[in-house]
């Protein structure tokens, strides 16, 4: 299936606009290395993420658990950070090599860098 990019963008604009989706931008300061235009896109809510891929195993039973804790945990953050009125621009970073940070806050002119990793032994 050859899907256009730009209907793509047209449904996930729509989703972002029924509030069940919402796409970090990438964090550059203009090294060549760096990804400039990627976007990474989460769900509001790991229920509706869960039920459009059809898969409702326990966490501990599932190939995508890093994906659904990185998930939780932005998704969460975003609403912590708009319930208590903090003002924080967020994005995610990673180099053409694959280096990646999952998350960054810029409050105030200061970074703040999250690395979420999922271990159920912790």
């Amino acid at each position: 299936m050859n899907t256009d990019v730009h209907t793509v963008q047209r449904y996930i604009g729509l989703l972002e606009k029924a509030f069940i989706v919402f796409r970090l931008r990438s964090y550059n300061r203009n090294v060549r290395n760096e990804l400039k235009k990627s976007r990474k896109i989460y769900f509001y809510d790991n229920g509706l993420r869960n039920a459009i891929q059809g898969n409702y195993v326990s966490i501990s039973s599932r190939q995508d658990a890093g994906a659904l804790w990185e998930n939780f945990f932005i998704a969460e953050r975003m609403k912590y950070l708009h319930y208590n009125r903090i003002y924080a621009k967020q994005y995610f970073w990673r180099t053409t090599q694959q280096q990646e940070i999952d998350y960054l806050e810029e409050t105030n002119g200061q970074l703040s860098a999250f690395e979420i990793k999922w271990n159920p032994n912790k």
